[in-house]
């Protein structure tokens, strides 16, 4: 079913996940209207981020809507601009919502979406990381960075080594619940970058669990910074997945829209 026109609708609801929502990003930006999201996916990530956790949460967060209690936020988008022609939202760019992922993410998205849908629900992104946590090859990355933490207008080079994980945040969670960005904020114009150096596997697994609860940034393979903007090329072309989703490959460029999208929340 195809999304209503504009002036057609007073709110949006959207029951899924988030690669559902990712499908639709570009339409909701155009329509303005606002979205109310009801977790009903594999995975629920930009959902828990909002604090809409279960569906309960998503009717109470109506109740108060309905009643006039204001209870509407506007929050960034990232912006995945690239040269590959697979990017189709509009000429060479992609919105996305939760996180932008090149690396061992990429291949663990890639095992999970061929799992049943029931078990993606049910821990599926972990059980497809632990098998690929002893096959992925570290491959050579450079991040640059523009505006953020450096405040500057020029493109910075932040990272250029073997690195295991890329990931560009939007949103604190991905993966099921993994704290990939602990500190990001929806709201602040800015994308939360998380580089993963290469590593020994078996250190890397014992690494995992602490992603959970966000304390993997004092590992010293674990560079975190923010940025305005952020360019990733790969000696190689390597696939960029964005909410569970695959969109292009390397090199690519992202950005974010501030305010991009309307949505209740709790």
């Amino acid at each position: 079913m195809g999304m209503p026109g504009p002036g057609d609708a007073d709110v949006i609801l959207l029951f899924g996940g988030d690669g559902t929502i990712h499908r639709h990003l570009g339409q909701l930006v155009k329509l303005g209207v606002p979205v109310l999201v009801v977790p009903a996916g594999s995975g629920n990530d930009f959902a828990c981020s909002l604090g809409l956790r279960r569906v309960r949460d998503s009717l109470a967060a109506w109740r108060k809507f309905c009643n006039e209690e204001k209870n509407q936020r506007a929050i960034d988008l990232g912006i995945i601009s690239s040269e590959d022609s697979a990017v189709a939202t509009a000429p060479g760019t992609r919105y996305y919502c939760c996180v932008a992922g090149v690396g061992l993410d990429g291949a663990v998205a890639e095992h999970a979406n061929r799992m049943p849908r029931w078990l993606r629900g049910h821990g599926g992104y972990a059980l497809s990381l632990v098998p690929a946590i002893f096959t992925f090859a570290a491959f050579r990355t450079r991040v640059q960075i523009r505006g953020g933490d450096r405040d500057a207008d020029q493109w910075t080079t932040r990272s250029d080594q073997s690195t295991l994980i890329a990931a560009i945040a939007n949103t604190p969670l991905y993966g099921g619940g993994m704290k990939v960005a602990p500190r990001a904020q929806m709201d602040d114009g800015l994308l939360d970058v998380c580089v993963v150096a290469g590593m020994d596997p078996f250190r890397l697994f014992c690494m995992f669990p602490t992603v959970y609860a966000g304390r993997h940034l004092s590992i010293k393979e674990v560079e975190y910074f923010q940025a305005a903007a952020v360019r990733v090329e790969t000696e190689d072309p390597m696939d960029v997945y964005a909410d569970g989703e695959y969109v292009c490959r390397t090199p690519v460029e992202v950005s974010v829209q501030r305010g991009a999208l309307k949505v209740i929340v709790p």
